[in-house]
């Protein structure tokens, strides 16, 4: 296997990316300057992998999963030499409410989101999170 070689991107640039990202995930309106032309995207979700290539396939794979709209309730953005890690929670409501963590890595150049990586949880309904509250007691939120 052969290493990428990536272009460090500005700390402000992944900040400000990351609140595009969160933007976008709120809003299932693509900001401008969020996705290059050419974005990779590689969604796994719990048993199933798909990926897209441009800012409308990235979209569809993203509302094809959550169509409703939510909140980013909790999340954190670690630099990487070529971009950022974003972990964050989701919630919405549909039927009920929804929850969700997931993890993802981003590959920027020229400024914008060239490469995703995402990793989903899965979607836990009220039940879920009730069963899991009733059988764990986390140490951190």
């Amino acid at each position: 296997m052969t290493a990428l070689h990536h272009e460090p991107v500005a700390v402000a640039d992944r900040s400000d990316l990351a609140a595009l990202f969160i933007r976008w995930l709120e809003t299932h309106e693509i900001p401008a300057g969020l996705f290059t032309a050419d974005v990779f995207c590689d969604l796994s979700l719990p048993q199933w992998r798909l990926q897209g290539v441009g800012p409308e396939t990235v979209h569809q794979l993203r509302v094809g999963g959550h169509p409703i709209t939510g909140s980013v309730v909790r999340h954190r953005i670690d630099p990487t030499p070529s971009g950022f890690v974003l972990e964050f929670e989701e919630e919405w409501d549909d039927r009920g409410h929804w929850y969700c963590r997931e993890l993802m890595r981003a590959d920027v150049r020229d400024g914008a989101i060239s490469a995703l990586s995402v990793y989903c949880t899965g979607d836990w309904d009220e039940q879920r999170v009730a069963d899991h509250a009733a059988a764990v007691t986390l140490l951190r939120p």
